[in-house]
């Protein structure tokens, strides 16, 4: 419309803030600066132009000062929004913005030897999110992870499992029983450090396989690696590839001498081996200890050189914490400084804190994962059988565990993704507010709505135009915004951009449900109509629960 009226311009549209002066407005700010013009006279002539034109899904059109304001037509807008969801189905909101580009993600790439806590349940989260999000964009996926179970922490909790647990070995629950040797570990020897030559004499030996300690070592990263694979099966993940550092720990020490060899490495203070990159304004890296020994970045090196063996590989993505932001620019620079040339993306985000700060699994001051998932569901189950104590057991179950894993999901991702969140159990269990369960009761009530609905819609025979109150309109809109909101969430690399899209669509359904009646409409092509617009809010808002990696209900 803009570009038949001779207008060019990548400015972004916006939404007025008054509904009476339309729907949407165009800013004319970069056009007057180009012809030198006042902004307002610029929205003045595209005005005139425009009204030149014979447009369906523009009923008018009015500058107001330096913007242009299109009012839309309510039935012709309904026709295009519902008919398109209705035929794009589960591929509405996508775009082929990535054109087949295959690009590898790697997350959670958590520690052996160490709790799984809510924290690792975000980067999950945000990382299932992200995965949907570029396959949504017309990217090729590679899912991989890489598990880091070599190290000084691998070596704490073992010293813990001989000297503090004297060998004995749990009998179920082997990962949360590591977790905790591990913080009492870090504790002792946090009041113990003469101690501490024990646990880098044991490191050394295990690196080295010794078989003193190796069978200890292989016995217990199976217990963490079966834990974890419980645990990516319950959050739908399913790896194309995992990198483990013990794999890796050898390559990257050559790629070190590699280094100090083109004297790009150097030798630092006691033996130690580091980069100076001071005058790219990232400090000095640590390559490898005085003493030998590696460290996550040795082994970081030789992932880069592993990760594009495949030639197909486009760009790496990696997603942890922002805590390490200033690693993975230390890392990539040394990778650019040694003639690597392959597109390497950290995405970071923000920590789960306590109430009383930031987790520790060192200190043993986390929330762990299995513990709040079953403190959620507890509470869900009784809040569920309360509302419905005509369900049996099975169907309590089934629902409850399908809100409890929409809970965890939605709590980790509707916040910012680089902001640090605190976990309010009350607020995130709430059946109202910027909750899971507000969303899926949306859900469920809009498939009520349409079960009690005894008409069967054609949406070919659907009279449009009977659709003209104000709340329809604006379910309309946001419904038809929903393919920018998968490309803005991406660019940013933000699940809440999406969560926030949720939010807003079942708050404007319900806004729009409380003023109108549905199934008892003034007649029953304008019910027929009505409920042909629940439908496509319902799918729009299941599509977008889909990307955060949310399951729905049928009814709650």
């Amino acid at each position: 419309m803009l570009r038949e009226a001779g207008v060019d311009s990548t400015e972004d549209f916006s939404v007025p803030p008054d509904p009476s002066m339309g729907d949407i407005a165009f800013p004319c700010f970069g056009i007057a600066k180009e012809q030198k013009k006042n902004p307002a006279e610029v929205a003045k002539e595209i005005e005139l132009r425009i009204k030149n034109y014979e447009l369906r899904i523009v009923s008018a059109v009015k500058a107001f000062g330096p913007y242009v304001n299109f009012y839309l037509n309510t039935g012709e807008l309904a026709r295009l929004v519902i008919e398109e969801v209705k035929e794009k189905a589960e591929e509405y909101g996508n775009n082929d913005d990535g054109n087949g580009r295959k690009v590898m993600i790697e997350y959670p790439s958590q520690n052996t030897h160490k709790e799984f806590h809510i924290g690792h349940l975000r980067n999950i989260c945000i990382g299932n999110t992200l995965t949907r999000l570029y396959d949504k964009s017309g990217y090729k996926i590679s899912l991989v992870n890489y598990v880091n179970d070599f190290g000084a922490h691998v070596a704490k909790c073992l010293w813990g499992v001989i000297t503090l647990r004297r060998g004995k070995e749990p009998e179920d629950n082997k990962l949360k029983w590591l977790g905790e040797v591990y913080a009492e570990a870090g504790n002792y020897l946090a009041e113990h450090p003469e101690k501490k030559d024990e646990v880098e004499d044991l490191q050394n030996k295990f690196e080295a396989h010794d078989p003193s300690i190796w069978p200890l070592f292989s016995r217990t990263r199976d217990w963490c690696l079966e834990g974890f694979e419980k645990i990516y099966r319950e959050m739908g993940i399913s790896y194309e590839r995992v990198f483990y550092e013990s794999e890796l720990k050898e390559r990257g020490q050559q790629i070190v001498d590699e280094l100090l060899a083109k004297k790009i490495a150097q030798v630092g203070e006691r033996g130690a081996i580091i980069v100076d990159l001071t005058e790219y304004g990232l400090d000095i890296a640590l390559l490898r200890k005085g003493n030998g020994a590696g460290l996550y970045i040795t082994s970081d090196l030789a992932l880069a050189e592993q990760k594009f063996s495949a030639p197909d590989i486009d760009e790496s993505i990696n997603i942890t914490g922002d805590e390490q932001n200033f690693y993975f620019k230390q890392l990539f620079k040394i990778l650019e400084l040694n003639g690597f040339r392959r597109k390497l993306t950290h995405i970071g985000y923000g920590l789960v804190n306590l109430p009383e700060g930031k987790m520790s699994s060192r200190q043993g001051r986390v929330i762990l994962y299995d513990d709040l998932r079953e403190q959620v569901r507890a509470h869900l189950t009784t809040e569920s059988a309360e509302r419905h104590p005509d369900w049996n057991r099975e169907k309590l179950a089934d629902i409850t565990d399908t809100l409890t894993m929409a809970v965890l999901k939605f709590t980790m991702q509707k916040h910012e993704a680089n902001k640090v969140i605190v976990f309010n159990f009350a607020e995130e269990v709430s059946f109202e507010g910027y909750s899971a369960p507000y969303l899926l009761y949306a859900v469920a009530r809009i498939n009520s709505l349409i079960r009690k609905s005894e008409l069967k819609i054609s949406h070919s025979k659907i009279k449009y135009e009977l659709l003209k109150e104000s709340e329809e309109k604006q379910l309309l809109i946001l419904i038809a915004n929903y393919p920018e909101v998968i490309k803005k969430a991406l660019a940013q690399y933000n699940p809440s951009v999406v969560a926030k899209f949720c939010f807003d669509l079942a708050q404007k359904f319900s806004e729009f449900y409380n003023k109108h009646s549905v199934l008892n409409a003034e007649n029953e092509e304008l019910t027929a109509a009505r409920v042909a617009l629940c439908m496509a809010a319902k799918n729009t808002l299941v599509n977008a629960l889909g990307v955060l990696s949310i399951e729905t209900v049928d009814e709650m």
